[in-house]
């Protein structure tokens, strides 16, 4: 068996600093990630999460410190399809006629090149994405028809046809119902379970994300704690990421009254 401290971290994260003009974004950050674990970077609008996702991703030079990704420079771990990314927003028009089958294909088709046509294998690994997520029966379907959760899931397998190590993905949840998150954040601990993979994402919701994580990265310009969501969280990190009257109330897996639903 390989010794855990001689395999990379999934992501290091040492001294990254970011400025934009006199802003300081963040600020002395030290992050690390181990691979296979699911780990949520949470904090309010404006504490600088999205900027440190696009500073891993390597969308953006840190004005200090490095990034690591699997022990390769960000830029790098793109190059080599580690990393598959999900933004926040989508930037399609989702009236176009184009379904399910042809979004997860656009990923395969940016590896092959544009006037390359799917081989037999690429169609296979399409539709394995697809399945990974839930998602086979619906190939077919217009994508601008589906839900917000169904979506997601068609956007993630997009990112798994990509064949990533590692899964970014920014206010993942954004816009789902309550029931439709849940089965989401069900989906992320079945593609760490069963993919083996690293899933790395934002939120604005401790509470929400604090029964699915291994780990909790608080972030308010500043890394005020990075552990686990069983952990008792200090008050004062608490109030320096969210400000005053905050209560956190960690639920998992063997609380009664949420971690049960997953087998119910």
């Amino acid at each position: 068996m390989t010794d855990r401290m001689d395999t990379p971290s999934a992501i290091s994260v040492h001294d990254v600093s970011v400025r934009f003009g006199e802003n300081l974004a963040l600020d002395r950050i030290h992050f690390e990630v181990q691979p296979r674990e699911i780990v949520s970077i949470v904090g309010p609008n404006g504490s600088g999460k999205t900027t440190l996702l696009h500073t891993i991703l390597g969308l953006l030079d840190p004005d200090q410190g490095s990034v690591r990704i699997f022990d390769s420079p960000p830029q790098q771990a793109r190059k080599n399809g580690h990393i598959g990314f999900l933004p926040q927003e989508i930037h399609a028009d989702l009236k176009f006629p184009v379904t399910a089958f042809d979004v997860v294909a656009m990923a395969v088709i940016s590896q092959k090149g544009l006037f390359r046509s799917l081989s037999r294998q690429d169609r296979a690994r399409i539709r394995e994405s697809l399945d990974k997520v839930q998602m086979a029966d619906s190939s077919d379907t217009h994508f601008g028809s589906m839900s917000g959760g169904q979506k997601q899931r068609i956007l993630i397998a997009r990112a798994l046809a990509m064949q990533p190590r590692l899964l970014i993905l920014d206010e993942p949840s954004t816009g789902l119902d309550i029931v439709a998150q849940e089965s989401f954040y069900d989906l992320l601990q079945d593609l760490r379970d069963e993919e083996g993979l690293t899933i790395l994402f934002v939120s604005h919701d401790i509470g929400a994300v604090s029964g699915i994580v291994d780990r909790i990265a608080c972030l308010n310009r500043k890394i005020h704690f990075h552990g686990s969501p069983s952990d008792c969280i200090p008050s004062d990190a608490l109030e320096m990421v969210f400000g005053k009257d905050v209560q956190f109330v960690y639920h998992d897996r063997h609380c009664h009254t949420c971690g049960g639903r997953r087998n119910e």
